[in-house]
């Protein structure tokens, strides 16, 4: 359905829950190294992930480099970023898009960033918070695509 790609994340309980949804939605994870934690096998991610884990198409690459000689980049590609004002529900999402979202604890680095500006999608919040947790970004914005493209899949 749709490309959920997480730069280097640091939290396996996140990785195990985004598998998770990545797995309820039937989308492929794609996860780009370095991580913050050890093998994508460790205990945590599993757990969050429960049983689906095993049944989850998700792909490891070992830097954005190699994830974009695999996946060449073109317009249907969305950073996830507190740097825009482009809201993520003012954006048209198709069946194949990828989503972009980077660190806990920085975000998607400014160069990738630069790729797209153009594609580059934000979460409002109507308060003072910096962001909001990983899983739940995610979740909010593949919703949306699906939320958009759910005539497709009745």
């Amino acid at each position: 359905m749709f490309n959920i790609v997480l730069h280097e994340p640091r939290m396996p309980g996140n990785v195990g829950t985004i598998g998770r949804l990545a797995f309820a939605l039937n989308c492929t994870l794609h996860l780009i190294k370095p991580y913050g934690f050890g093998d994508i096998t460790e205990k945590e991610v599993r757990r969050a992930g429960l049983d689906y884990w095993f049944e989850l198409d998700v792909r490891e690459y070992e830097s954005i480099e190699d994830f974009w000689e695999k996946n060449p980049f073109n317009d249907r590609h969305f950073f996830a970023t507190t740097k825009t004002k482009q809201i993520y529900f003012e954006s048209k999402f198709e069946v194949g898009d990828y989503f972009y979202f980077g660190r806990e604890d920085a975000g998607l680095p400014q160069v990738i960033l630069n790729k797209s500006l153009e594609t580059c999608i934000t979460i409002p919040m109507t308060n003072n918070a910096r962001s909001l947790n990983l899983a739940n970004s995610v979740s909010v914005v593949c919703y949306e695509a699906l939320r958009q493209n759910f005539k497709d899949f009745k």
